[in-house]
């Protein structure tokens, strides 16, 4: 896939290499679905195959270095690429909730070994929000005194709530949204079958975020954008197109289809604000508070599918146009 957004932070991590001032741990922050795995895979993959740096120059993390280092990269085997991440239950096929403080100790042994391979290695962590608090003190203890010629890539969706102890030793790279026009084109290219009402459409509930956006695109976010606008043009005044989308959405088979109606609001709340007065907006943002308002008190409790979805089709129907019934 290709990748979009990550300019400022590949410019800032090729002149810290050029430069022979190589930080010794990068966050990578941002919202989940930018990218920032993959982006860190692509960093590991050009430490592993070149240089210190100092007064050398690469234009692009893309460009060739050692090729036999490069051939057990695509392969998955270079010795100096770790990943720190949660491992598969043992009976089953579920992920642990947690990165264990015995992985990270199983990763400090490892970092004693010298280098068998080139010039660096590098520890991806993904994601270090993941971590139990007893593991993040002990990787903490490891960023403090990081071994030398050792690189770590901490990967995060929410860095605020991780130690600032951790975040202080580290150089954050943040990233952000891509804008509108540049991700409509993007995703144009990626699905050019695809109606530009409906990618422009994705783009908006996906809040820039290319790896929502995709995830949305193949969920056919016009057809249900359409659903949701009918009950706010129509009201619904018999509850059937509501009910409709409750038992659309309910249950846990379904809760990929509650993800996308949760995405697609905001987007669809704003768009229709931009249509009324200003003397008709604020109904629309009480509306926009109370759908927040659902999907926070439904993560915290239950998070029943059908529930939620028939009351984010109460919300909408508080938007008919005057004259219209809403009940």
């Amino acid at each position: 896939m290709a990748l979009i957004g990550h300019q400022d932070a590949e410019n800032a991590f090729l002149e810290s290499w050029s430069a022979g001032r190589l930080h010794h741990a990068w966050l990578f922050a941002g919202p989940q679905g930018m990218g920032k795995a993959a982006f860190a895979a692509r960093a590991a993959r050009f430490l592993v195959t070149h240089d210190k740096g100092g007064a050398s120059a690469a234009v692009a993390l893309d460009d060739p270095g050692d090729t036999a280092a490069d051939r057990l990269v695509a392969a998955g085997n270079h010795p100096e690429i770790l990943h720190l991440n949660r491992q598969v239950k043992d009976k089953g096929k579920d992920l642990a909730r947690n990165i264990t403080i015995d992985q990270v100790r199983e990763l400090k042994a490892r970092l004693h070994f010298s280098l068998s391979l080139g010039d660096w290695r590098v520890i991806i962590v993904d994601a270090i929000d993941d971590l139990e608090p007893a593991a993040s003190n002990a990787l903490l203890k490891t960023l403090e005194e990081p071994p030398a010629q050792t690189v770590f890539i901490l990967i995060s969706h929410s860095p605020g709530r991780l130690l600032p102890t951790i975040r202080s030793r580290c150089r954050t790279v943040r990233f952000q949204p891509v804008d509108h026009d540049v991700m409509t084109a993007w995703l144009h290219e990626l699905r050019p079958m695809a109606d530009m009402v409906e990618l422009r459409a994705t783009v908006a509930a996906s809040g820039g975020v290319p790896g929502k956006a995709l995830a949305l695109i193949d969920s056919d976010v016009g057809a249900m954008e359409k659903k949701l606008l009918a009950i706010a043009t129509s009201g619904d005044p018999g509850n059937r197109l509501r009910e409709a989308l409750a038992r659309e959405v309910g249950g846990t088979a379904n809760r990929a289809k509650l993800e996308l109606v949760i995405d697609i609001v905001p987007g669809l709340l704003a768009r229709i604000a931009r249509e009324r007065p200003v003397a008709e907006i604020a109904p629309v943002l009480a509306q926009w508070d109370r759908v927040q308002r659902t999907v926070r008190d439904a993560i915290r409790g239950s998070y029943d599918g059908a529930m939620v979805g028939f009351e984010i089709g109460n919300c909408l129907a508080e938007l008919a146009p005057r004259g219209m019934p809403a009940r």
